[in-house]
């Protein structure tokens, strides 16, 4: 399989209507199988909603703490101020820097905020999601947003209105720059090589492995025929899987089927096929993974 380069791989979109008015936030995804899936980029309305919903969230919990704070110490009398106090900067420090970094971390990449409106981070390249890259996008934040509110929270003399002024115009054009590009990019996302896309929509449930798996002894494959692949090739099939477009599956399971040299039974379910090998396929490589062996992909003759 050979990876997709120009797009993110776990994003999905309404289906493809050539005849339709070209959507000029639709973007292609060419599978390591040669499918062209097609994803969508999050537009400007969804991405600010996210935000404000996640620092709304961190505001939230910051006043939470500060309400559990006033009662603890309406209980104990004024005393542990020092500690109440020492834990608030701790909280405070979690949430600016690392609420979004932790969310993004996991499988779903994405903030309560992004997918509250159906939105994701994805590399551009089409590869793997890295923690290098959530680390870069997020670290970026820190001059995007929360210096230029540092400056807007200052006040006082002549000197100070223009640090606000400066402060001001330095947000809105980190705020306004994703208007200004076509992929609707913020700087974090450009030094990071991630955009924010439409999420896929879930067909199956979390674990592909044992929801999807088929008979028990249906399908049997060698070993040869699970080398043919990697990593890359495993969760571009499980996008695939999770997606389920009945083209796409049958296309998918044709060129697995030529590749490995599997002869399908009479009757035999292309997404069973699919299902099976992607289950073993994932066993394969995690007994693999155990004796210290990664295969990155088909060209990984490791």
């Amino acid at each position: 399989m050979k990876p997709a380069t120009k797009t993110a791989k776990a994003a999905a979109t309404t289906p493809y209507d050539p005849g339709a008015r070209e959507d000029t936030r639709a973007r292609s995804l060419v599978t390591p199988e040669g499918v062209d899936l097609k994803l969508r980029l999050g537009d400007a309305g969804e991405r600010a909603a996210a935000l404000f919903i996640d620092l709304a969230i961190m505001l939230g919990v910051l006043i939470a703490f500060f309400l559990l704070a006033v009662l603890t110490m309406v209980g104990t009398k004024g005393k542990g101020w020092e500690l109440v106090g020492t834990l608030g900067l701790l909280v405070f420090f979690i949430l600016r820097n690392l609420y979004f970094v932790l969310f993004e971390l996991t499988p779903g990449a994405a903030t309560p905020g992004k997918r509250a409106m159906g939105v994701r981070v994805a590399a551009r390249n089409g590869g793997r999601l890295t923690a290098d890259a959530i680390f870069a996008r997020n670290a970026m934040r820190e001059i995007e947003l929360y210096l230029p509110l540092s400056f807007l929270a200052s006040s006082g003399d002549k000197v100070s209105a223009w640090i606000n002024l400066a402060g001001l115009v330095w947000c809105l054009v980190f705020v306004l720059f994703p208007l200004f590009n076509r992929d609707r990019l913020r700087v974090g996302d450009m030094v990071a090589g991630t955009w924010v896309v439409k999420a896929p929509t879930r067909k199956l449930a979390p674990d592909l492995v044992e929801t999807s798996r088929p008979p028990v002894g249906r399908f049997k494959f060698t070993q040869a025929q699970l080398d043919a692949y990697g990593v890359k090739e495993l969760h571009v099939l499980e996008d695939v899987l999770r997606r389920y477009e009945s083209k796409t599956i049958a296309l998918v399971a044709a060129r697995i089927r030529l590749k490995i040299g599997w002869q399908a039974a009479p009757y035999e379910s292309d997404g069973d096929f699919l299902a099976a090998y992607y289950a073993a396929l994932r066993g394969r490589l995690e007994s693999r993974l155990l004796l210290g062996k990664r295969r990155k992909d088909k060209h990984d003759k490791s």
